[in-house]
């Protein structure tokens, strides 16, 4: 089902990174056709190939970006939620998606349809700057998850998404993981088997996990084990 946007929206929106500090009138410009998209859990969004005829901010749930393989499996390349967008690069190009978004959760989006894009940019440039700041945005995310895959264990980086998500600095925390565990592993490039043996690891480090809650006993437990770690590999490839 496809609604406009309500007063609350508005207000996520204006905080989202890549609306942030436009001002009143480009925001008006840009949102003028955009529509607000509820989904159930495991809704295709858009396919690989698809025209690329909408970007997206997500306002509640969470949204998995994945490539088919050769073998028919999904390579997962990005997970998204609150306040985030994506597709971005594509409303440049007006080419095809080069990849499938599929809802994880119940959510809803922020759809924005790129027809009137280029006349929109002309007419409020800084859209169009706010748009390639995002798009470097996601660059250094891809580059920072190539780096985690080349120089950090698989504890590591569950160690990592932990503590990213952890509501405090400091002392023991709960986290409801945001989506099943088979997706989880595929967000930190490691197979279902390897998640379960890091989350063995970390339970030295007061990490707890039932179903989809995990417990930590102290966040700077975590977050020393993670530099620890870190500071090891580097020290031994040095």
């Amino acid at each position: 089902m496809t609604i406009k946007f309500s007063p609350e929206d508005t207000a996520l929106i204006r905080q989202a990174s890549l609306f942030k500090d436009l001002s009143e009138g480009a925001l008006t410009t840009l949102l003028a056709e955009a529509a607000v998209k509820s989904m159930g859990r495991n809704e295709t969004l858009f396919m690989q190939g698809d025209p690329a005829s909408a970007f997206f901010i997500i306002l509640e749930g969470w949204v998995k970006i994945y490539r088919l393989t050769h073998s028919g499996g999904e390579a997962v390349v990005g997970v998204f939620t609150r306040g985030q967008s994506f597709a971005e690069a594509v409303a440049f190009t007006s080419g095809v998606y080069p990849a499938s978004a599929e809802s994880v959760t119940d959510t809803r989006i922020l759809i924005i349809p790129t027809r009137r894009l280029p006349d929109v940019i002309r007419s409020a440039p800084e859209i169009g700057l706010k748009m390639l700041a995002s798009l470097s945005q996601h660059l250094h995310g891809l580059v920072h998850q190539v780096q985690q895959l080349k120089a950090h264990t698989g504890a590591q980086r569950l160690a990592e998404f932990l503590l990213s998500l952890a509501p405090v600095d400091t002392g023991a925390c709960t986290i409801v993981l945001p989506y099943d565990k088979a997706l989880i592993a595929g967000h930190l490039g490691m197979k279902p088997e390897s998640l379960s043996r890091a989350f063995l690891r970390l339970r030295e480090y007061g990490v707890r996990v039932k179903q989809n809650m995990a417990t930590i006993s102290d966040v700077e437990i975590l977050r020393d084990f993670f530099e620890q770690e870190r500071a090891e590999i580097l020290r031994s490839r040095g």
